[in-house]
């Protein structure tokens, strides 16, 4: 009998899920719609596979940090990561820290089901299109520049993007307002940018999830949905929700920010 624990945070994926373990053969599913009370499960009921999404709520790329911190004391348990992220160097991390397989959520059920039988079993699952990807970027030595990246420099980056403020960062990570700080400093150097307005621009070239989250935001693309945001290394466009949130956070980087009424120079840190 296989017990499987399933964390994700939208209902209709884990009522799906459900149904997919019930053909499967599978009759005790444990859910969880976050990722501490995945870990809080995992510990009480000692599931045999694991499928959990590395995007919650927060937009930071948790699951990684939870793959991680349940690898130091639990190297045999299953993990099949179920999630939007497509991108090679998020899918190499993810099996870095330890994750068994890895799947997509627009992938068809025959697909999810056959990863699902795979790392049940303990053997490794990747699909086909993912693996020659991750494989073309090992070999071509890709410059992404996400692979440079540390899981919570990934995990920042990903909120920074959303326009979070340091303190925000800092409550969703479980850190200190100067770790964020330096973590933001750091990744402006490793991707040799100055400005947030470059560091939102990079983020959401890179993070395929946000940035299908933000189309879907803000609908049809019109002329009007540009703004241009200049820096000391020159002209980015960015998309306008994406500018406003730069102003929100960073009146160094966005100079109209000082021009924006109701908004207190306290409240939010520079960047």
């Amino acid at each position: 009998m296989t017990r499987v624990l399933v964390i994700d945070d939208h209902p209709i994926v884990l009522q799906g899920c459900r149904q997919l373990l019930e053909d499967a053969g599978v009759d005790q599913s444990v859910q969880a719609q976050s990722l501490a009370d995945g870990f809080r499960r995992y510990r009480t009921q000692k599931p045999d596979v694991i499928i959990v999404d590395l995007a919650m709520r927060t937009g930071a790329l948790g699951g990684l940090s939870f793959i991680r911190r349940l690898r130091l004391h639990d190297t045999r348990t299953p993990i099949l990561v179920f999630t939007m992220h497509s991108d090679p160097v998020i899918v190499s991390r993810a099996l870095e820290v330890g994750a068994t397989g890895y799947v997509l959520k627009d992938t068809s059920s025959d697909e999810v089901l056959k990863a699902f039988q795979r790392v049940r079993e303990n053997r490794p699952y990747l699909s086909h299109d993912l693996a020659s990807e991750v494989a073309f970027m090992e070999a071509r030595g890709t410059t992404n520049p996400l692979r440079r990246m540390t899981v919570r420099e990934l995990q920042t980056l990903a909120l920074v993007a959303e326009g979070k403020p340091y303190g925000v960062i800092a409550e969703h990570l479980h850190v200190s307002y100067k770790t964020v700080a330096n973590t933001c400093t750091q990744l402006k150097a490793k991707l040799g940018v100055r400005t947030l307005p470059e560091l939102m621009r990079i983020a959401i070239q890179h993070l395929p999830r946000l940035r299908r989250k933000r189309r879907a935001a803000s609908g049809p693309k019109s002329n009007s949905d540009e703004a241009v945001a200049k820096s000391s290394n020159g002209v980015h466009v960015l998309p306008s929700h994406a500018l406003q949130r730069c102003r929100v956070l960073s009146p160094r980087a966005c100079p109209q920010r000082a021009r924006s009424p109701g908004l207190g120079s306290n409240r939010f840190p520079p960047l």
